[in-house]
């Protein structure tokens, strides 16, 4: 949320101008420039939107027509669909209704209520954020409202007072730039009326912590047209590439009824209605393309979410779309964010670096004994000596170098120290004593606050800061007092931060000035070891600052302060103009040191790194963070091993610069990538193909300064150029557009709030949690889809096979082989249970898979589940289903009941031997679910007297022909997978024994 902090010279409570992380709601036309009363909504010039949240896919009334065209733009629920309506047709009936229509209300039942469940939770979700509750200002005093009551124009209090002012604010047009804002602050009730200039420093979003006083928002955009918003794409369903494969083989598998249809009639050489009995044939034959095939896969998936969040290796973690767990096994490109998911955003002091000497963690002793000599020097009057010896003067040269270095860095920054009441100590007495228990830094950015806390460390602290002035305490208890004169905030353009600073003890004007070695090198005097000891630190994987400073005279100053604020005030080209004028100061300024700090990554971000990387994933950190940052990152997270080389894609403005730099990296080899957000939409404006071309070529890329649609570009380009799955993880609310768009969206709760989580398909913890949900979870969602998916498939061409063989022998008669419940209880009762406990199959523990993610590897070729497979299981099928049948025929004797027993029985007992053929690692569930479906069909012989001749079943001669039928239709099986283990075991086989 944009903040407009106090304004120089006047003592007023600070005031906010308000883009709060709320969503998404309906509305039309073009985004336009606005002036906003502070606090009177009712004065707007526009119709601006709600500021409501929703993540919502359907509304109420978009449910279930939206639910069942999901459902049914498949080509296989849409067979199913005509094919029961088909049975409302007398000619075309094969059966009693219930068979056909049963399946599919199941199934489409169970699809309904998981989208339910998802949909409330989503909206339950949605609430919680739209229901947050806030104080605003009013005449009548403070009101609390509704977070999706809040209005462009509201005085939003983040902490008390109340506040009589008569202002407005003008705010360029909503637009998609998080970087930049343009705006004009002016107050009326002064007399002449003030104006202030606004830009993106003076934004703050929602949920940061204030670091002191009152602040009082004014609302400038609400609803759609927030920035994070506007960089947001809207909540999708996503189909997994798992789904796609299995409704191609569906597809495949009604080309094969197609086909056996038009066989079975050409065989009847198409005599009489031999249209009427095509679809016959088609109907008789539909279970070669099952319809229990997705209940089993969606319940499937539903086991495998539940598997997820009951992990205790990763606790925390949440399952919010529950159709994709397949996904996380096939995982090709991993895009994850930088701040808050790589790292912690706590950045630690490492280095301090004066040319002639550095300064490290184990020598920073000597920086404080340097700081200390020279208060204690200034703070006494030293004795009349003969002169000082040649090693005090070596001594004091240094001593004045190292605390010119030090108060530079205490006073060059945007921290604001802040003095928390621990429950003892009242607040406003705290800062006033500058109690250290009590102090806490805030600052915008990290390393701003390491650097102090480094100061203090070494004795000089930052113990006061306003608007206007600033208050280090020394060594010795004093009390130092500077007045901020300017600030110049960091920007990507400038790469550099400065301030100007008046020393209220001696009257001395200094600017400070802090930035990156590529910009500060043209800035600061000759030298002759700036540009090597910065790559020597960067080499270490160190953000690296160099500090310089200049003095100023009061009447150059003047000059300057003049010019300063008339091309603030100006509203065209306000950047250019503010930046020439800065540049007038910016030479010949004085090198003081070089600071080198290191973020903190989070826990075990270098193993999971790594595994990833073995796993054949390759990582891209897409960050809005800075070059340098984002350089020094990935070396220090090891997503640049060390025997990599990494080519930093220089900035480039033109088609031109954009060939030469692509014509450069393209001879270079196993080099990853670091390149900027602006390079990058140059080199996809003109040439899209080649740059994706080398970057997926990279072991690693970095892009830096990235906006969060050019995430999402990157996402998108990387699923159309490679055809591969792609995976985002993210913490924050820049990252959600990111998560959306790929195939399978990650969230980390961190410090940013839970926005990203909220968006995403999986939300976790901690980022080196992602290992274990791919590595583990992610591989036997996988194979085991696969596994089920082809054995449901099997399942249902053997009784086709049958029904096949069956009408072959029967001069090609389109005549059921079995009906009413035996055709339902086959795929439910009989099978269903052995089959589906397949969901808890595993070929390796847990732990190996965490051991060898090579194995990993091995799945992102779609080996599980392919042509191949596939074509082995319906060959498999054939065999069983053609050997059943014909065995039956061959030994029945004299009534049709016989047949239809001795196929049948010996039909559920293959299905149930090749279950226990199929799995891998028993579970006690699998066994019950073995012998429960035994038992079931047993018991239930006696209630299919009309179907089966009960006493035939009882005789010896029904159970030595079913024992035979089933040894043949499976012990050849059996052989062939001892043959096959023994003698070209698969490799994780080679693991588990």
């Amino acid at each position: 949320m944009p903040v407009l902090p106090v304004l120089p010279g006047r003592p007023a409570p600070c005031y906010v101008i308000r883009c709060c992380e709320w969503l998404r709601c309906c509305g039309g036309g073009e985004p336009r420039p606005r002036t906003v009363w502070l606090g009177h909504p009712e004065k707007r010039d526009q119709r601006y939107p709600r500021n409501v949240i929703n993540n919502q896919k359907y509304n109420f009334f978009t449910f279930l027509p939206g639910v069942l065209f999901n459902q049914f733009k498949y080509f296989f629920n849409l067979y199913f669909l005509l094919l029961a309506c088909s049975q409302f047709v007398p000619e075309m009936r094969l059966g009693a209704l219930y068979t056909y229509w049963v399946p599919l209300g199941f199934v489409l039942a169970v699809t309904i209520i998981r989208e339910a469940v998802e949909e409330i939770r989503c909206y339950v979700r949605d609430k919680e954020v739209n229901s947050q509750v806030y104080s605003r200002l009013t005449t009548r005093g403070t009101v609390k409202v509704k977070s999706s009551s809040i209005q462009v124009g509201d005085l939003i209090i983040v902490e008390k007072d109340l506040l009589q002012i008569r202002s407005y604010v003008y705010a360029e047009e909503p637009n998609i730039d998080i970087h930049n804002f343009v705006g004009t602050f002016t107050r009326e009730d002064s007399d002449p009326p003030i104006s202030e200039s606004l830009s993106i420093e003076n934004t703050l979003w929602a949920g940061t912590v204030i670091a002191s006083g009152t602040v009082v928002g004014v609302v400038l955009y609400t609803g759609r047209e927030l920035r994070s918003v506007m960089n947001t794409s809207n909540p999708r369903s996503k189909i997994g590439l798992f789904d796609l494969e299995v409704n191609c083989l569906t597809k495949i598998l009604f080309g094969a009824l197609v086909v056996v249809s038009l066989v079975m009639v050409a065989l009847q050489h198409f005599a009489g209605r031999w249209y009427l009995q095509i679809i016959r044939f088609l109907l008789l034959f539909s279970n070669i393309i099952p319809i229990s095939l997705r209940v089993n896969l969606d319940m499937g998936k539903i086991v495998y979410s539940w598997v997820i969040r009951r992990d205790s290796k990763i606790p925390g973690t949440v399952v919010r779309s529950s159709t994709i767990p397949e996904q996380l096994g096939r995982i090709s490109y991993l895009l994850t964010d930088k701040t808050g998911t790589l790292t912690q955003n706590e950045m630690v002091f490492k280095r301090l670096h004066l040319g002639t000497v550095a300064y490290g963690l184990d020598s920073m002793d000597e920086v404080q004994s340097h700081i200390f000599s020279v208060y204690t020097q200034q703070s006494q009057d030293p004795p009349a000596q003969k002169g000082p010896t040649v090693t005090t003067k070596v001594r004091r040269t240094m001593s004045s170098r190292v605390h010119e270095a030090v108060k530079a860095i205490a006073l060059c920054h945007n921290v604001t120290p802040v003095y928390e009441s621990n429950g003892v100590t009242d607040q406003a007495e705290a800062e006033k004593q500058y109690e250290d228990s009590c102090r806490v830094y805030q600052a915008s950015s990290p390393d701003e606050v390491a650097l102090v806390q480094w100061t203090e460390s070494v004795g000089l602290t930052l113990v006061g800061r306003d608007q206007s002035s600033m208050q280090l305490r020394t060594p010795g208890d004093q009390i130092l007092n500077f007045t901020i004169l300017q600030i110049f905030p960091f920007t990507y353009e400038s790469k550099r931060m400065g301030i100007i600073v008046r020393d209220e003890s001696t009257g001395e004007i200094t600017f400070y000035m802090k930035g990156a070695d590529v910009v500060m090198a043209g800035i600061v005097q000759y030298n002759d070891w700036l540009e090597e000891e910065c790559g020597n630190m960067a080499r270490e994987g160190l953000r690296v600052l160099v500090v310089a400073k200049k003095s100023l005279a009061e009447e150059q100053y003047q000059d300057f302060e003049a010019r300063y604020v008339q091309a603030k005030l100006s509203v065209h080209d306000r950047s250019l103009k503010v930046a020439t004028v800065i540049e007038s100061l910016e030479m010949e300024m004085e090198l003081l040191c070089l600071t080198g700090v290191e973020d903190q990554l989070q826990a075990d971000v270098r193993p999971t790194l790594e595994t990833l990387r073995n796993a054949g994933i390759k990582v891209w950190m897409l960050t809005g963070d800075k070059l340098e940052t984002a350089t020094c990152t990935a070396k220090n997270a090891h997503l640049v091993t060390r025997n990599q080389d990494i080519h930093v894609f220089r900035l480039v403005t033109n088609r031109g610069e954009a060939h030469l730099e692509l014509n450069a990296f393209r001879r270079k080899h196993d080099c990853a990538l670091v390149i900027s957000g602006d390079s990058l939409e140059v080199c996809l404006k003109y040439y899209e193909y080649e740059f994706m071309e080398l970057a997926c070529q990279c072991p690693a890329v970095v892009c830096c300064r990235c906006a969060p649609t050019q995430k999402a570009q990157i996402v998108r380009l990387l699923q159309e150029r490679t055809g591969k799955l792609t995976c985002a993880v993210g913490d924050g609310g820049n990252d959600v557009s990111m998560i959306q768009e790929s195939d399978c969206g990650v969230g980390v709760e961190g410090k940013e709030g839970k926005q990203a989580s909220l968006a995403a398909d999986f939300s976790i913890t901690q980022f080196k949690h992602l290992g274990r949900l791919l590595m583990v979870h992610g591989r036997n969602s996988y194979k085991r889809s696969a596994a089920l998916s082809q054995f449901v498939i099997h399942r249902s061409l053997c009784i086709s096979t049958m029904q096949a063989v069956f009408s072959s022998v029967f001069y090609f008669a389109s005549v059921p082989l079995y009906q009413g419940f035996l055709i339902i209880g086959y795929s439910t009762v009989y099978t269903m249970f052995p089959v589906f406990s397949l969901v808890l199959d595993k070929d390796v523990k847990s732990e190996v898979a965490m051991l060898y993610p090579e194995l990993y590897k091995d799945l992102l070729k779609g080996r599980p589940l392919s042509y191949k497979t596939f074509l082995i299981w319906v060959l498999i099928s054939i065999y069983q289903g053609s050997t059943i049948m014909y065995g039956a025929l061959l030994l029945f004797e004299s009534e049709f009941v016989h047949i239809v027993a001795i196929s049948f029985t010996s039909l559920i007992l293959t299905e149930l031997l090749m279950v226990a053929l199929t799995i891998q690692t028993w579970h006690w569930l699998m066994t019950v679910a073995e012998l429960l479906s035994l038992a079931c069909y047993i018991a239930s012989l006696v209630f299919l007297h009309e179907f089966i001749d009960v006493y035939f079943i009882a005789t010896l001669s029904f159970l030595w022909k079913v024992s035979v039928i089933t040894l043949v239709s499976c012990l050849p099986l059996y052989v062939l997978k001892y043959l096959r283990r023994r003698f070209s075991p698969p490799s994780y086989s080679k693991l588990t024994s």
